[in-house]
């Protein structure tokens, strides 16, 4: 890998987590759209740009391929459905005024990654693995019991993005980005039209789509563009730089995510909760610290 390949990986990168970040500035914008429907336009608009691309690319083969490939089809389906289960709880998050759990819930991530190749891979972990492990249990008690309530909005989200990892890692890398978010946004789009219907039916307003202005229906429609762009852009970085610099540059998501929260929707931290996230970031540094360290002790053999 050449110098000016690894630096554009860096960029790529960035740009991924950047955008990642400042998502709630976007799903915010989308108020008062439920985030039910905010979901299934995300989906099928998705669906449809990716379905664009292929054509415009001529890069149709692959479909063909799947057939009989049950494991894999399992492995993206179980995929599909924890990634929507992620997105409607942060869009939830965010448009109720709880950007900050989704930020914690990001935060939480790597960690609940790690606990769970234990649990479900039988990985064996480092001392130092461990040790932020447990700090970040002892994070998420004292967040339960200083704020009366446990989190379950930053749990929901680092679960499921968690487990969403674990099934993209079990499908392996026989699916590029594009066609892998083809296919998940394809089996999502039956349950995308009956969240359509459903909400149509029961909503006294009906469907959101028009009833607030032309920009809002063109926001709702590039939920899409916003849903690709990233995902490939981090994908093109995966290609091109170490997992120890994706691992580092991850925490660029949540730090814009709390910074949104704070500084521009206006969301109030009391002290117990940023002594919370405080707690969260000693783990993360340990965990990082761990990682460094083995990245170093496997270029010096």
């Amino acid at each position: 890998m050449t110098s000016s390949e690894s630096s554009r990986g860096v960029l790529f990168g960035l740009a991924a987590y950047g955008t990642w970040g400042l998502f709630p500035l976007f799903f915010d914008a989308l108020r008062p759209t439920g985030p039910w429907e905010i979901l299934a336009h995300r989906i099928v608009w998705t669906l449809l740009l990716c379905a664009v691309v292929l054509l415009v690319m001529r890069d149709w083969r692959w479909i063909a391929e799947l057939r009989g490939q049950r494991k894999l089809l399992a492995g993206v389906t179980v995929a599909a459905f924890l990634i929507a289960i992620n997105w409607v709880v942060y869009v939830a998050a965010v448009t109720s005024g709880h950007t900050s759990d989704a930020a914690l819930g990001y935060f939480l991530n790597p960690l609940v990654t790690v606990a769970l190749g234990v649990v479900v891979l039988g990985e064996r972990l480092r001392p130092l693995q461990w040790t932020a492990v447990a700090v970040g249990v002892i994070a998420g008690l004292y967040l339960a019991i200083a704020g009366g309530r446990i989190p379950f909005t930053a749990l929901a989200l680092a679960c499921s993005f968690a487990g969403y990892g674990l099934a993209k890692n079990k499908v392996g890398a026989r699916l590029p980005a594009l066609h892998s978010l083809t296919l998940e946004t394809a089996i999502l789009t039956p349950p995308a039209l009956i969240m359509f219907a459903v909400v149509g039916a029961t909503s006294s307003a009906g469907l959101d789509y028009d009833d607030h202005g032309a920009w809002h229906a063109v926001l709702l429609s590039l939920s899409g563009v916003a849903t690709a762009i990233p995902l490939l852009l981090f994908a093109a970085a995966a290609r091109r730089i170490p997992l120890v610099t994706v691992g580092l540059i991850q925490f660029i998501t949540p730090i814009v995510q709390l910074l949104c929260a704070v500084l521009v929707l206006g969301e109030h931290l009391p002290s117990a909760r940023w002594i919370g996230f405080g707690i969260v970031w000693i783990a993360l540094i340990l965990l990082t610290a761990d990682s460094l360290l083995q990245a170093r002790s496997r270029r010096g053999r």
